[in-house]
């Protein structure tokens, strides 16, 4: 077969050839989120031929991004992310369809957004998401890989449902909101979320051709050179990929938001139960901004909102009635 000018020095590849380039073009991929490691890996698989790409987030584009988000720039920011990083894919390669979802993944639309992808790559921000994923992905029998970046380290993982192990095998429970770092409060080196990403299409490109996934976790520090490849077994007692049990996906472990009437507040309940580390939280926010702390509440302010904390993971969010932007923030400086 006759492979175009602009798939060639791929191509030749053994690992690839010929029918592997016809492989890709017969695929979609849904990338969830468009960040650090979104922008990358979406731009990698665009120019590598992958027929279909579904973009999905639901943020728009702030100067802060610019420094690791490769797909925009400065004319973008206030722009939705998922609608500049199609148009700007579309000029790369006019060859492949190319959609774009601004709109929140969760429990309600998380089916329908990835229906119909041979692959999902994880580029979210926050667990719930990632915990979803995994649902729809064993509901559906979709591949994904799982990328995460903060500091100076990052880690992939790729997975088949009932083939390797899950999400859930990994990580069993999610997390109390404030006890992971996110890159508003530990910071990102650019270097280092765009290898993870890189790593993250390459783990898509070897399943979208047929490879069996490694079962292991690549973890790397950027800075010190260090990379580890751990193995991940599957649980017998997972109750996702073993009992098929779907608590993020059937609501039943959804955060809750609800406007309060009258004022521009949003309050959100996180997923976990539980009390979270109010002190650690409050250490990091400290880099970022003013923050009072009143006994186990912690009050944050920055720009024109402010974020009330309190100690069972529950937040106000003062200065916005937009449910988005509230979530947002809160994945931002607390972390889901």
């Amino acid at each position: 077969m006759t492979v175009p000018e602009r798939y060639l020095r791929q191509a030749i590849l053994p690992e690839i050839g010929p029918e592997g380039q016809k492989k890709l073009s017969a695929s979609t991929v849904a990338i969830v989120g468009l960040g650090a490691l979104g922008s990358v890996s979406a731009s990698l698989l665009a120019r590598a031929g992958v027929g279909r790409l579904r973009l999905i987030d639901r943020d728009v584009v702030e100067v802060n991004n610019l420094q690791r988000q490769v797909l925009f720039d400065e004319d973008d920011v206030d722009l939705p992310k998922a609608e500049v990083a199609a148009r700007k894919l579309r000029a790369a390669n006019s060859s492949i369809e190319i959609e774009a979802v601004a709109k929140d993944l969760n429990f309600s639309s998380a089916e329908s957004m990835l229906a119909g992808a041979s692959l999902v790559v994880d580029g979210t921000d926050h667990m719930e998401a990632r915990f979803l994923i995994n649902e729809v992905a064993i509901k559906r029998g979709i591949p994904w890989v799982y990328g995460g970046a903060i500091a100076t380290h990052g880690m992939v993982l790729a997975i088949v449902p009932r083939v390797s192990a899950c999400f859930r095998c990994f990580l069993p429970q999610i997390p109390p909101p404030g006890s992971l770092a996110t890159c508003d409060t530990a910071g990102i080196l650019n270097s280092v979320s765009t290898a993870t990403a890189s790593m993250q299409a390459t783990e898509a490109l070897k399943l979208l051709l047929g490879r069996s996934p490694s079962g292991e976790l690549l973890v790397f520090d950027g800075w010190a050179n260090d990379l580890e490849r751990l193995r991940i077994a599957r649980r017998a007692d997972c109750p996702a990929c073993v009992h098929g049990v779907t608590e993020f996906l059937g609501a039943k472990r959804g955060q809750v938001i609800a406007a309060l009437c009258g004022s521009k507040t949003i309050s959100i309940d996180p997923v976990y139960t539980g009390e979270i580390d109010v002190a650690e939280i409050e250490r990091r926010l400290r880099k970022l901004g003013p923050v009072k702390s009143l006994g186990s509440i912690l009050v944050f302010r920055t720009g024109d909102a402010t974020l009330t904390i309190f100690q069972d993971g529950r937040a106000l969010i003062r200065g916005t009635d937009d449910p988005e932007r509230a979530r947002a923030l809160y994945a931002k400086y607390i972390g889901m």
